[in-house]
């Protein structure tokens, strides 16, 4: 897992590990995240966007090493997404927050936003063929597709 190797990328001291969810269980479903304003390359233009993701996991909530890493990476826009409610407000409980993690931060990214971690996954996202129902303006990939198509864009694929 791309979180327990922080020490070896750079920008991403302040990352945190994921650990079994406080439901204790594998979690897995669709839940809505919001993408919010950050350095990742990845979830560049995205900012704002509210979009379903695949939550499949069964160690996804976050912690932190140090006390003051969750502040960290809010200054330096290290925080990727989080869980949002059917109104788009952060959950505080579970299922909206299917892991426990503190304000529903489920994504982060290095300093310089060529890294990108996240629980949830969004390669099951990905193409409209992957959800049950979709609106037709969707066309062939799901809002999460831009993450690969970006990729693309800037070569890494």
């Amino acid at each position: 897992m791309m979180s327990q190797l922080k020490d070896l990328i750079p920008g991403a001291d302040h990352w945190p590990r994921f650990v079994r969810n406080l439901s204790e269980q594998f979690e897995a479903r669709l839940n809505m995240v919001e993408v919010l304003e950050s350095n990742s390359i990845f979830l560049n233009g995205m900012e704002g966007s509210m979009i379903p993701i695949a939550t499949s996991h069964g160690e996804g909530r976050v912690q932190y090493s140090n006390d003051g890493d969750m502040n960290a990476l809010i200054e330096a826009s290290g925080v990727t997404i989080r869980y949002v409610d059917n109104f788009g407000q952060p959950p505080i409980n579970y299922p909206d927050n299917p892991n426990g993690s503190e304000s529903g931060f489920a994504g982060f990214c290095s300093e310089e936003g060529r890294s990108t971690i996240m629980m949830p996954h969004p390669e099951r996202v990905m193409r409209t063929e992957q959800f049950s129902w979709c609106p037709d303006d969707w066309k062939d990939h799901g809002p999460l597709g831009l993450v690969f198509l970006s990729m693309q864009e800037i070569g890494w694929v």
